[in-house]
């Protein structure tokens, strides 16, 4: 067991949340009880996820996408209400972290996706302030698209969206997790073979078909799942919380 604020200065620290200008606020968004023992993870602070973890009896939730963000309504009413009172009536605190645990060199969902997909990262791009939140490297060998696709499918348990952009081998590519198809022509301007993202826009075709650049989408929750598990394992050996990640089902 340890103390809320402990593990939330802590994390704040690890991911270097200042360096970000993100779009929602990063950390303790709702506070509950002033201990932790029980962490339950997932990728969105949805109504489903609050459930479990009042089931499961937890201390805290850690998500990707928590609250709050930019543009969107500030009262607490309709489906927000719902969520915060539900957090608030179990004693569940909410900590999430967006961009930070996007780009963590260790735990982010950028590395760690690179890792399964077995890519030997070389760098970033995709400059958020001082910080890239997207990465390229290579495989090993090159290797089709055709063969690509079915690595996403099955290191993500989700059939990409393919956009074929060159008939060439692939090689050395460029990922970012999320909603980080903006990216794609930048990615082909570092001449790479292929990018990865989670989600597509109507322009993106366009863009792989006139840059010459394999685009593929593999969803936006399926991409991000990972950076949750990696970040609330740690907290979980170093404060000794139990810590489990709830995958709950999205298509998105």
């Amino acid at each position: 067991m340890a103390r809320l604020n402990t593990i939330v200065d802590y994390t704040n620290e690890l991911l270097d949340i200042g360096q970000f200008k993100d779009y929602c606020p990063n950390g303790l968004q709702i506070q509950g009880k002033t201990e932790v023992q029980r962490l339950i993870g997932g990728v969105t602070a949805s109504r489903d996820l609050i459930d479990t973890a009042v089931e499961a009896g937890a201390d805290a939730i850690l998500v990707h996408h928590g609250y709050f963000w930019k543009g969107e309504q500030a009262c607490i009413t309709g489906l927000k209400y719902e969520r915060i009172r539900r957090l608030i009536e179990a004693g569940i605190s909410l900590l999430a972290y967006h961009l930070p645990l996007d780009a963590h060199a260790e735990y982010g969902n950028n590395v760690q996706l690179g890792r399964l997909l077995g890519v030997e990262i070389e760098g970033g791009f995709g400059r958020q302030g001082n910080i890239d939140i997207a990465c390229y490297g290579q495989f090993p060998q090159a290797l089709p698209a055709s063969e690509l696709a079915e690595r996403l499918h099955s290191v993500l348990a989700r059939e990409p969206f393919h956009i074929h952009g060159h008939d060439g081998m692939i090689q050395r590519i460029g990922w970012c997790t999320g909603a980080a198809q903006g990216y794609l022509e930048e990615a082909a301007a570092l001449g790479l073979d292929a990018f990865i993202s989670g989600e597509v826009s109507e322009h993106t075709y366009h863009v792989a078909q006139e840059a010459g650049i394999d685009f593929f989408a593999a969803g936006h929750h399926a991409t991000e799942r990972y950076g949750v598990q990696a970040l609330g394992a740690h907290l979980a050996e170093h404060f000794g919380l139990e810590f489990s990640f709830k995958d709950l089902y999205n298509p998105v």
